[in-house]
């Protein structure tokens, strides 16, 4: 799994990039009207209903511009909120202020909207030992803000990318030769490279479960684009041997039919890659 190290290293690579493309050789619209050693506070402005998520990351990005703006806070990440509740203030010079606006409003507008979406999801939920995973469809450069933004949310992180966690999807299964080929030669491969990480593996049908079963060796079965009547059949020939992943289409209305079928974890692409962005404003005081 991802280091905190990596994980800090990624998070301060993609706030360095954000500043450098935002504000380049200066923020002339500043320079031009607003006194060098103008003062100012501002506060962040929620304009409708959501959970508040990257927190964390504005505090990041004000500690980059300027190490003494003051920040005030009201509210935490994972906060049910509703508009006109105030997050947090700002306050220090007013050029640093008008530096961070636009960097702090796009990563907390489109996490807290990611942190909602989410949580949609997680409710549905309710009651059941599912849990609700997301995938690798992220915007690019942006993946550890987003997964951040899917636990705020209430979800779990599937694998962060392809170094975490061995996923044997139908490409590597044809490429391979066949599922036991295929697992046959992850065996020897963590065994030549003395590597531990957990191995999943796609199945399309139920011929396939069969040969997995057979096999066995994996530590999660993904039951992809199975119907409910299919996955409630998988989850019973399973039968607790290994983790079970339901993917493939779903979607807020059929989440929970899923669930009742008894597996431990639904994967949604739609938690990251469609969603719509929480509408924040940060506005002088």
């Amino acid at each position: 799994m991802e280091s905190n190290n990596f994980k800090e290293q990624n998070i301060n690579r993609i706030i360095d990039l954000a500043i450098s493309e935002d504000i380049g050789d200066g923020d002339h619209s500043t320079l031009a009207c607003v006194p060098k050693d103008s003062k100012g506070k501002a506060k962040l402005l929620v304009k409708e209903n959501g959970i508040i998520a990257g927190i964390e990351i504005a505090q990041k990005v004000f500690n980059k511009i300027d190490q003494n703006l003051k920040l005030e806070l009201f509210i935490n990440d994972g906060t049910k909120v509703k508009p006109g509740d105030i997050v947090f203030n700002i306050e220090g010079s007013s050029h640093s202020i008008l530096q961070a606006e636009r960097l702090v409003l796009n990563f907390m507008q489109r996490m807290s909207g990611i942190a909602t979406n989410t949580n949609r999801y997680v409710e549905k939920l309710s009651g059941l030992k599912t849990k609700v995973l997301d995938t690798r469809k992220t915007t690019p450069g942006m993946r550890v803000l987003e997964k951040m933004a899917v636990k705020i949310g209430g979800g779990k992180n599937h694998r962060m990318g392809l170094y975490d966690m061995i996923m044997i999807k139908d490409n590597h299964i044809d490429f391979a030769g066949g599922i036991e080929k295929a697992i046959e030669k992850i065996q020897t491969y963590l065994d030549k490279y003395g590597k531990k990480i957990p191995v999943e593996i796609e199945v399309r049908n139920m011929k396939e479960l069969a040969q997995v079963m057979k096999t066995g060796w994996v530590d999660r079965l993904m039951l992809d684009n199975f119907t409910t009547k299919e996955t409630l059949e998988a989850v019973k020939i399973i039968d607790g041997k290994y983790e079970t992943e339901s993917s493939g289409g779903i979607n807020l209305e059929t989440i929970r039919a899923y669930a009742e079928c008894g597996v431990d974890f639904v994967s949604v692409g739609e938690l990251t890659h469609q969603i719509k962005s929480i509408d924040l404003s940060l506005k002088a005081i």
